[in-house]
């Protein structure tokens, strides 16, 4: 015969099986919300797949630190450099170059584009400043006739390899020599002979100076590691991610793939690692005599 309920308080009856079914289910729950917390906590801590941006870890610290070695190692390198050519936005700069960390030099083909005009020519810089090859005329930074043709002239190139080539058959006295001004350009080029370095930095040191891992990103099929770049100051309340003017893009092995330098708010060069290990030697004119 069925029994009547047992109620609250009530002895259970001799023999009758407790309810283990219930505790094993709440502690099955407890379980599982403790799991699940843990892997939030693991998830959120630095270098461990946060989304968030975060001061580096010591493996994200020596990833960065390998970074100017390895493009010191992976030299001469093509680069294309691009940036706006003026304050508005309006037009763009395109450098086309092959740079030789060990010289300290690049060899390269420069283009200025806006709604009026193409000025296009040669350039060579190295850590003291810049030459412009002559004719054309116009350098870059200066403000040439405008005109209101498109097409280019006969000795114009277009790639890095037919830059070097051509800047290979000037002589010394065919440059003009300029030192840097502080003007985007000069920034941006000064910014890609300065890159690299012949030994890795301390990883240690960088990681006390503020950069941050900002996101993964994935170019031409390839996964990097975005970074900002040490920040020039301390501050607790400054935006960490807006601190630095410098962002790297760095793959797994610490090789450098891009590199964006904030020239004025909202305006960005960009310095693309092309190809690296290239045959294309930097040629010696506009340094060497004769």
């Amino acid at each position: 015969m069925p029994q009547p309920p047992r109620k609250p308080g009530e002895p259970r009856e001799p023999g009758k099986p407790r309810e283990p079914g219930k505790k094993i289910w709440v502690a099955a729950i407890a379980a599982t919300t403790a799991l699940a917390g843990a892997l939030t906590a693991l998830l959120l801590l630095p270098g461990n797949g946060g989304t968030s941006p975060h001061p580096v870890s010591a493996d994200e610290a020596q990833r960065l630190a390998l970074a100017r070695f390895r493009a010191y190692e992976a030299s001469p390198a093509e680069v294309t450099v691009r940036l706006p050519a003026a304050e508005t936005g309006d037009g763009t700069i395109t450098v086309r170059a092959v740079v030789d960390h060990h010289a300290h030099r690049a060899v390269g083909a420069y283009e200025i584009v806006d709604d009026t005009r193409t000025v296009q020519g040669l350039l060579a810089w190295d850590q003291e400043g810049i030459a412009v090859a002559r004719p054309p005329a116009a350098a870059p930074g200066a403000e040439p006739g405008r005109t209101t043709t498109r097409t280019p002239a006969p000795d114009i190139v277009t790639t890095a390899a037919q830059a070097v080539r051509r800047a290979g058959t000037l002589k010394r006295e065919e440059w003009t020599r300029r030192p840097y001004s502080t003007a985007p350009l000069d920034r941006a080029l000064r910014l890609v002979v300065s890159v690299a370095a012949d030994r890795p930095d301390d990883a240690a040191l960088l990681a006390r100076s503020g950069p941050l891992w900002l996101r993964d990103e994935r170019l031409d099929g390839h996964g990097y590691g975005v970074f900002s770049g040490p920040r020039p100051t301390q501050s607790v309340s400054a935006s960490p991610a807006d601190d630095s003017t410098l962002t790297y893009w760095i793959d797994a092995d610490g090789n450098l793939r891009r590199v964006t330098a904030r020239m004025s708010p909202g305006h960005y060069a960009t310095v693309d690692v092309v190809a690296t290990r290239v045959r294309t030697v930097v040629p010696g004119a506009p340094w060497t005599k004769g």
